[in-house]
């Protein structure tokens, strides 16, 4: 049996009003004034990468887990990877720590990339070539006062495909290729270009999905009948509904899409939704999981008995329950890279980054790693030869993973001196539980949240940009502890 072993997602805190921004244009674009509801938007440090890992993260457990020493493949979607010429994926199996040995490579270029990435994933597990954790994520610009901008999200999904407790059988697939150019970017654009919607859903959708749909079904041995989950992103009304008709598969089994409080996330969204879906699905139940793009492409589970056994560590549900309104369309702006705001003298500094260094202390910097002296236990970061104590003492440091031990702030500052792209700028010393001290950027909080004592955990994110050379540097970052998961 092969399928989904793990699974998680990542939303953004950050929920973008509708109305808000409806308002903000309605000098220009007043036929947009009914739109209800938010819209996911990644922080001003979060990337298709950085979505991945938290995703990934909220899918594996936290670093000691058994899931992350059985991943031999990680495999990356998006449209949107910051790097055309890096292995993007290469920073996320830094992140995670995941071992060297891996396979990894990055996806693209079709909205339905994260389901060919999951097939890609089940034949290499089925040659014998162990788990493979199937990551998507989408962070996409769009033009201000357009349709896309209140339909589109920012988030991220993950999927562990093992042979080892599977939760979710995998069936069979069905693939569709055609180029129907329902929308397009060119290389080195940051905009999509749209073709007329009814088009797009009367010939595109409406002709090309059914074909994928009813491909999975007849490889899978399910009739639609049998179908009690179908899962079809979409930002027309409706057409996951008509979808369903057409493919003789009951009305009620259509999973509402999350486009009220997320928005459409792109390519990861098949997945965030099945992720959402396999928190509540039971034994014995059959998936459809169907994604539109140059063709399209489907594929059918079946949920096991082991459903129960496995949570991820917060779940889709818990993401969207600790989503947060923001009305200042000006922030959505600038954290989206589209409003250049004034930066002052403090903020021209050079941002160049010394890649040897990088790489010397590449698994302190990715991973946050740091070294635990054998002999006196101290912690120390980053890493060093050396440990001073009570005497010098030479080589007796091993890795000591930091980013998900409990951790709590000993002081803190927040000015508007320096520039910084959300003041005020945020950050102090943090203490980790059994050892270990690092001043630490703070991020994805509100003025007044946090003091001395309050329980913060790790995040990665985006350090800075090289704007002058195009590089982007990660590390991680200190965010107050919030939700179920509060201490």
């Amino acid at each position: 049996m092969i399928g989904i072993t793990a699974y998680g997602g990542y939303v953004p805190r950050l929920r973008l009003s509708r109305q808000a921004a409806a308002q903000a244009n309605a000098w220009y674009a007043p036929q947009f004034g009914g739109r209800k509801g938010t819209r996911a938007f990644a922080h001003w440090d979060e990337d298709s990468i950085t979505l991945a890992v938290a995703a990934a993260r909220d899918c594996l457990g936290p670093a000691s887990a058994r899931e992350r020493s059985t991943v031999r493949a990680l495999l990356l979607a998006s449209d949107t990877l910051p790097f055309a010429e890096r292995l993007n994926a290469g920073v996320v199996a830094g992140a995670l720590d995941l071992d060297e040995g891996i396979e990894a490579l990055d996806l693209g270029g079709t909205q339905r990339a994260a389901l060919s990435a999951f097939t890609q994933a089940v034949a290499r597990v089925a040659a014998g070539g162990g788990d493979t954790l199937v990551l998507a994520a989408d962070n996409r610009r769009t033009r201000a006062a357009s349709a896309q901008e209140l339909e589109y999200g920012d988030a991220a999904a993950a999927l562990l495909v093992g042979t080892q407790n599977v939760l979710a059988e995998y069936l069979g697939a069905g693939t569709v290729t055609a180029d129907f150019v329902d929308h397009f970017r060119a290389a080195g654009e940051n905009l999509d270009y749209h073709w007329e919607e009814r088009w797009v859903r009367d010939e595109g959708i409406a002709k090309l999905v059914p074909r994928a749909v009813q491909a999975a079904l007849a490889q899978a041995g399910v009739a639609a009948a049998e179908v009690d989950h179908f899962i079809f992103p979409t930002t027309f009304a409706k057409m996951d509904q008509q979808l369903a008709k057409a493919c003789g598969i009951r009305a009620e089994a259509v999973v509402p899409n999350l486009g009220d409080c997320v928005g459409d996330s792109g390519v990861p969204h098949g997945l965030l939704l099945l992720a959402h879906l396999l928190e509540r699905a039971r034994p014995g139940q059959r998936i459809v999981l169907a994604q539109f793009g140059s063709g399209a492409q489907a594929l059918v589970f079946r949920v096991t008995e082991a459903i129960d056994g496995f949570k991820p560590a917060r779940g889709v549900s818990e993401w969207l329950a600790r989503g947060v309104e923001e009305r200042h369309y000006t922030r959505f702006l600038s954290f989206k890279g589209q409003l250049q705001l004034e930066r002052g003298m403090r903020g021209e500094q050079d941002k160049k980054t010394a890649l040897s260094t990088a790489w010397r202390h590449h698994r302190a910097l990715q991973a946050l790693v740091a070294g635990r002296c054998e002999v006196t236990g101290s912690v120390h970061f980053p890493p060093s030869r050396l440990t001073y104590d009570a005497r010098p003492l030479q080589d007796t440091q091993k890795p000591h993973p930091l980013a998900d031990r409990p951790a709590r702030i000993l002081s803190w500052s927040a000015e508007y001196l320096s520039w910084h792209p959300a003041p005020p700028h945020h950050y102090g010393q943090i203490d980790f539980e059994g050892g270990g001290r690092i001043l630490m950027d703070f991020t994805d909080l509100e003025v007044g949240e946090v003091d001395s004592g309050t329980a913060m955990e790790m995040v990665f994110r985006v350090k800075d940009v090289d704007e002058r050379r195009g590089f982007t540097r990660y590390f991680w970052k200190a965010t107050p502890v919030r939700g179920a998961s509060k201490t």
